[in-house]
């Protein structure tokens, strides 16, 4: 399912014009990459958790020329599941 289809069923299911599902879904993702950026957790009950982590420093290799390299720490988005969304998974 891509971010189109995506609003399409939420359009359905909230019985709203595409349009208002297309701005809703964008200032929610926008405020959730925002608030994760900034280094805040994002926790939605039954859904899951948005959070940033460190990654560490470490030597890695070039897969061309095999030649040693190291690959920088940096700060990733992390997504966690929650117990719903993996019940829900796990039962189809």
């Amino acid at each position: 399912m891509n971010k189109g289809e995506l609003i399409d069923q939420v359009a359905d299911k909230a019985g709203v014009t595409k349009k208002q599902a297309d701005a809703v879904i964008t200032a929610a993702l926008e405020t959730i990459v925002g608030a994760v950026s900034s280094g805040d957790k994002v926790t939605l009950v039954g859904f899951g958790s948005f959070e940033p982590r460190e990654r560490k420093a470490r030597e890695g290799r070039n897969p061309k020329t095999g030649a040693k390299m190291e690959i920088p720490a940096t700060r990733v988005p992390a997504f966690s599941a929650g117990k719903l969304f993996k019940e829900k998974v796990a039962d189809k």
